[in-house]
């Protein structure tokens, strides 16, 4: 059954994210930073590094859609309180390449309904400027939050 955050155990629910985010094993290696500042809103920060470049000397397309994927997937996860959420479908578009310096991903739910969540996400350099864009769906999954041990 799909729960949908209250009011009073949205912050906590958003910390618990947060922090099960930073565990993901994959994130020791990117070092991203999630915050969800509020339902349906997520922002990811990421440092790109040499070790994240194509043989061009820019930040592989890869990179682009993890901080896109996550920023979206964690606005989604936002309104789900009880189930881990799964993305569906993605679309990116990479516009722009960046080398070095913080990116940083935003992602929005722009529609909802009962099972199906989809939100849009704008990926910018330092400096502001749109580099990425994508959107993505996502749906409850049959994984509870609550036997994640990350999820505390």
């Amino acid at each position: 059954m799909l729960a949908i955050v209250n009011l009073h155990g949205m912050s906590e629910h958003f910390r618990r994210l947060e922090r099960m985010y930073a565990a993901a094993p994959i994130n020791q290696y990117f070092a991203p930073r999630l915050h969800i500042p509020e339902a349906g809103v997520a922002e990811l920060r990421l440092t790109i590094r040499p070790d994240f470049h194509h043989a061009a000397r820019a930040a592989h397309g890869a990179v682009y859609f993890k901080v896109l994927d996550d920023a979206t997937f964690f606005a989604a996860n936002s309104l789900v309180e009880d189930m881990f959420v799964v993305t569906v479908s993605f679309n990116i578009y990479l516009t722009r390449p960046v080398s070095e310096g913080e990116i940083v991903g935003r992602g929005r739910v722009v529609s909802r309904s009962k099972r199906l969540y989809l939100a849009e996400g704008v990926l910018e350099d330092e400096r502001g400027r749109e580099i990425a864009r994508g959107s993505g769906a996502f749906m409850p999954s049959t994984m509870s939050l609550a036997e994640l041990s990350a999820y505390r």
